[in-house]
């Protein structure tokens, strides 16, 4: 049996070798919180024995972020400095890979009003919007996240602080396979597997995708340039990563104006510290026309009041309830985890790559082509043991995907 040091040394070559797959001589950026350093080194050392030029590291603490929001003059919250979005499209022009090492402090912003949050949100979306939408088309990057006191805390409430964190990382290494004998193969046999899964749905060329399970009876048309996707993408050079670890689903684009029904979240949502819960939409051709939620109603209304685009959907994802994370019965207050355990929909903007050529189009061609735009990008989770989910192929004939919430086929 491994050691805790080992597994963790395992960890930082899973994000370096699987998720980023590094290249040889590229610089590497790392966003992470102050809270995760020792992981920060196990994962600066992984990188420089593959070969990095060189590793950079943006620091950041919620405690600092948090008394910004509650004590800044509210003018502030809408100042990007400049310097911030130049350093991004700096990399992005170097090529160089992004690492974001998420801290999940749950709940952190509840007593922030919803008001102020969402401006600050806005701006700093706004500011750098095009330096991230460079840096999703043309270079490698990754999601991944550390176990930390506070997001400890909510996940095993029923443990002390520190046992908590013991046993918030036993599960992050198991849910990503660095318990696994060889935790690379593991997870490139994973990602097989799963593209396989996309390049069923993407030859089936579905026009639209039936939900049918408690409190959803919803029908999702689809892009006839839709295209069905993996966290396993291909940037500029021609380097295949992985921009989420972990990750369990297949996901793709809605038709903007082709969603139709009712639909009620499975799970809590976590949406910038505030707990969102039973999320409630009814969609008439693309556009939500009523919500509700019974907590955190606000932050709901805050994130379909962004913009115009913010009322309709730009992400539906399939994701089987035999996944290793819905089998591990908890739930994790982060949408990383939390919807790799089940079926998820996003408010709000698409992402490019799941329209054909979606990636050279401006914005008014996405939306040309069926795909919505906005500032917002927030999934929730629909999926449950009572979920069907249906494809309609073009001459009407009826695929099961989904049965009681796995996979069927």
């Amino acid at each position: 049996m491994r050691s805790f040091d080992e597994n963790l040394d395992l960890y930082a070559r899973v994000a370096i070798e699987v998720g980023l797959n590094l290249r040889k001589g590229q610089r590497l950026s790392i966003s992470a919180s102050v809270l995760t350093a020792e992981y920060v080194r196990r994962v600066v050392r992984a990188a420089y024995a593959a070969g990095a030029h060189d590793v950079y590291i943006d620091w950041h603490d919620d405690e600092i972020s948090l008394s910004r929001l509650l004590l800044a003059p509210e003018e502030a919250l809408t100042d990007v400095p400049a310097w911030a979005v130049q350093r991004v499209e700096t990399l992005v022009s170097q090529r160089a890979a992004m690492l974001g090492i998420g801290a999940p402090a749950p709940n952190l912003y509840k007593d922030v009003a919803p008001a102020r949050l969402a401006k600050a949100t806005h701006a700093q979306r706004e500011a750098t919007r095009k330096a991230n939408d460079e840096r999703l088309a043309k270079t490698n990057w990754l999601g991944i996240a550390a176990a930390t006191p506070r997001w400890a805390a909510q996940v095993y409430p029923e443990e002390p602080v520190d046992r908590a964190v013991e046993r918030l990382w036993e599960i992050l290494f198991q849910l990503c396979r660095i318990d696994r004998e060889d935790p690379i193969a593991a997870w490139r046999e994973h990602i097989a597997d799963l593209s396989r899964r996309a390049e069923f749905l993407n030859r089936h060329a579905f026009r639209r995708l039936r939900y049918s399970g408690p409190g959803t009876e919803l029908v999702v048309a689809l892009p006839r340039r839709h295209r069905w996707k993996t966290a396993e993408m291909t940037d500029e050079a021609g380097t295949r990563y992985v921009a989420n670890i972990p990750t369990e689903e297949a996901f793709t684009a809605p038709q903007r104006d082709g969603v139709n029904g009712t639909v009620r979240s499975t799970l809590p949502l976590n949406y910038q510290g505030v707990t969102i819960e039973n999320i409630r939409l009814r969609l008439v051709d693309g556009e939500i026309v009523e919500y509700d939620a019974d907590s955190g109603r606000e932050a709901l209304k805050s994130i379909i009041e962004t913009d115009e685009g913010s009322r309709r959907l730009g992400e539906i994802a399939l994701v089987s309830q035999d996944s290793p994370i819905a089998r591990s019965g908890r739930l994790f207050y982060n949408t990383l985890y939390d919807e790799n355990a089940s079926c998820h929909i996003a408010i709000g903007t698409a992402i490019p790559f799941c329209i054909e050529g979606g990636t050279d189009m401006t914005p008014q061609e996405m939306e040309a082509a069926g795909a919505n735009h906005s500032m917002a990008h927030v999934d929730f989770m629909i999926g449950s043991d009572e979920l069907d989910v249906t494809g309609e192929a073009e001459g009407g004939a009826l695929v099961p995907l989904l049965h009681k919430g796995r996979w069927a086929f």
